[in-house]
């Protein structure tokens, strides 16, 4: 799972530097939904910026900018990013994808690669880690250790990738348990530790003795 986001950002960084042959630097940005921290989607997607810059040196310069609300203040940070030079932006969150095509349309020079999303266009892309395959196995090990076969899920938003995780994880818990039950809680963000940590806290109270969640912190 780790992995997939790195491929993704190198595979398109080598694509466009080998496209362009200007002296200058290939500029790339990333906007990220959450503080990059020590764990979770936004410090994979920053640790593999870093290994990229790495690999590449001079030949590209990287930018980021932490903590971008989905909506209109997204927007504002990827028109930003496009309008000082930017010749790729990577813009990491489902709630990304409209901004992002509305920005590429007055950007057709810049191209953009937008995390999990469905809508493309000339020059906007989109990628995704195959997190279900990896949410299937943890929901058997999940299954297996349950005594009260009830189990846990802390969820973002119902949005098509956390469905599609919920759904891998809970046909994986019921091969190792049938009368395993998953009970989700839905708190509405990305990354907020406190609302974590209360819909765990309940999930608890309802004789959940397993949890497992989708948010970008633990």
């Amino acid at each position: 799972m780790k992995l997939k986001p790195l491929l993704a950002l190198t595979t398109a960084l080598l694509g466009w530097s080998l496209a362009s042959q200007a002296a200058e630097p290939l500029k790339v940005g990333f906007v990220y939904v959450s503080p990059i921290g020590d764990a979770g989607w936004t410090y994979m997607h920053d640790r593999a910026r870093k290994i990229v810059a790495e690999e590449f040196g001079d030949k590209i310069e990287t930018t980021y900018v932490e903590s971008v609300a989905e909506g209109a203040d997204s927007e504002r940070v990827i028109r930003n990013m496009s309008a000082r030079g930017h010749d790729l932006i990577f813009t990491t969150s489902f709630g990304y994808m409209n901004p992002t095509l509305k920005v590429a349309r007055r950007f057709p020079q810049v191209k953009y690669e937008h995390a999990t999303g469905y809508k493309t266009a000339r020059n906007v892309g989109n990628y995704q880690a195959r997190a279900y395959q990896a949410r299937y196995l943890a929901g058997m090990t999940a299954g297996a250790m349950s005594d009260t076969n009830q189990i846990g899920y802390v969820a973002a938003f119902p949005i098509p990738e956390v469905i599609r995780g919920i759904n891998a994880f809970t046909l994986g818990a019921q091969v190792t348990n049938p009368d395993a039950t998953v009970k989700v809680v839905w708190i509405n963000t990305w990354h907020d530790p406190a609302k974590e940590r209360e819909a765990a806290d309940s999930l608890i109270l309802q004789n959940v003795d397993v949890l497992t969640m989708h948010t970008d912190s633990p």
